[in-house]
């Protein structure tokens, strides 16, 4: 009898990386590029949650960041879309029960409560924060 092998599919995945600036246009242009690569790679999440949890996570590292460069990484593998945003400040997040009238500091509660997993990480030169949406993959 022989045993048989499934067959290797290959991979599907894709990656953008794109240097930002951290100033007040980084949050648009990072909006745009993840909505352009939802749309071009046919991803089927839902683009306005992608875009906001973006927003929130350079927005935090702009207003984080010392002056330093922020890195937006989007990539699309396996049923997941993940965007990490990557910046030079050492400080890791911390999620804050923040009251209901406050005006920031609910930015990580949104990103935990619409994501399908979010979390950060040390760089070489700082940390990464991400968060990932699944979706159901084509076979």
């Amino acid at each position: 009898m022989m045993d048989t092998i499934a067959p290797i599919r290959p991979t599907l995945q894709r990656e953008r990386r794109i240097p930002l600036s951290a100033g007040p246009a980084a949050a648009a242009a990072a909006r745009n590029q993840v909505r352009a690569a939802v749309y071009a790679w046919d991803v089927p999440v839902d683009a306005s949650v992608a875009i906001l949890l973006t927003s929130e996570l350079v927005t935090n590292a702009i207003r984080h960041e010392a002056g330093g460069k922020i890195v937006l990484v989007i990539t699309c593998d396996c049923g997941l879309l993940r965007v990490d945003v990557l910046d030079t400040s050492r400080s890791m997040p911390v999620v804050v029960d923040a009251p209901a009238d406050a005006e920031t500091g609910r930015g990580l509660m949104l990103v935990a409560s619409l994501s399908t997993d979010w979390g950060c990480y040390r760089t070489r030169v700082g940390k990464a924060v991400y968060f990932t949406l699944a979706f159901h993959a084509d076979p």
